[in-house]
């Protein structure tokens, strides 16, 4: 008998025991959520297998909404850490977990808690609109939460005067300020996924595919998006693919959404676009990509690692998400 309490996961964020081979995860793992009552919930980025065991796939605002709403006891995020956190703040009674707490966020790293405190004295009177990608802490500190999908509707649903501090997307912030017009304090912060798109490869693959149109998260740096014939969230991108009459897409953001796109629109060719390293052939978050069958299987036998955060600072944390899930809802976003 493994004493549960006992497992040690400090060290490398997972439970780390192999699954006898006689064992079919899958099966496994859809016993164990019907009898503890769990709902998987599964970013677009993790892996093709793992978003199709899953109760829900999406972006960050569906996956907040879906935590918000969810009538189940424990929630497993697969997906990063600032995502599950995000879970347990909504949904503070319910037992939140994630199969590899290492799982980070690059983006969320950028935007260190103790920094961005100083940089909110420096310049008092803003209204300051943070990206989900961020951590508790950030939260906290925060007016209004916003992701890719309602960024820009946030910003333009304040007033015109209203002075506004945006964190931690250098790439998103401007981009929503290219669009607005708004004046914006921005904070320098980037994902290292969406940073690494090479224009240069990008452009020799629409030569080589020149009826292929190039579709951009907002997250990418410029040159990426002046070349895009369409920029948005994840869900946005999904959809744009689906509707739109052409049948082949150079996709610039992590490689995971191509499984929804394919499962969607199987007559039509999805082609990653790459990275500046010359040795890849598409853009991965390595982060993402820590959660895994196995993991998955672990944690729901185990139910470790948890999620855990003070009550303050969810307390604290709370209010940002519900303004931004409040503004989706009257928005129909």
């Amino acid at each position: 008998m493994i004493d549960v309490h006992n497992l040690r996961i400090e060290e490398k964020g997972f439970i780390d025991m192999d699954v006898d081979k006689s064992v079919d995860i899958v099966e496994e793992i859809n016993r164990l959520r019907r009898e503890k009552n769990v709902i998987i919930l599964a970013h677009f980025y993790q892996e093709s297998e793992i978003q199709d065991i899953a109760d829900y796939v999406g972006d960050s605002l569906g996956l907040s909404q879906q935590a918000a709403e969810t009538n189940a006891d424990i929630i497993l995020f697969a997906g990063v850490h600032f995502m599950a956190e995000t879970a347990k703040i909504l949904a503070p009674v319910k037992k939140v977990l994630i199969p590899d707490l290492q799982a980070g966020c690059s983006l969320a790293d950028s935007c260190p808690p103790e920094a961005f405190a100083s940089f909110l004295k420096k310049h008092p009177g803003h209204t300051v609109i943070s990206y989900v990608n961020t951590t508790a802490e950030i939260k906290a500190m925060t007016d209004i939460i916003c992701t890719s999908t309602n960024a820009l509707e946030i910003v333009k649903s304040l007033p015109e005067d209203e002075k506004i501090i945006f964190a931690p997307d250098r790439n998103l912030g401007s981009y929503i300020q290219s669009v607005t017009g708004r004046e914006m304090l921005i904070w320098d912060g980037a994902c290292h996924v969406h940073e690494e798109f090479s224009l240069e490869r990008i452009l020799l693959l629409k030569m080589e595919h020149p009826d292929a149109k190039i579709i951009a998260h907002p997250e990418c740096e410029k040159p990426i998006l002046i070349v895009a014939d369409h920029i948005g969230s994840t869900t946005s991108l999904l959809n744009y693919t689906v509707k739109d009459k052409g049948s082949k897409f150079i996709v610039a953001t992590e490689s995971g959404i191509l499984h929804q796109m394919r499962l969607k629109s199987p007559h039509k060719q999805f082609i990653a676009a790459p990275p500046k390293d010359s040795t890849c052939a598409c853009n991965d978050c390595a982060y993402m990509k820590l959660i895994s069958m196995k993991k998955i299987y672990n944690t729901l036998k185990y139910e470790r690692p948890e999620i855990t955060l003070e009550r303050e600072l969810m307390d604290k944390a709370r209010g940002s998400i519900v303004r931004m899930l409040e503004i989706s809802r009257k928005l129909n976003l």
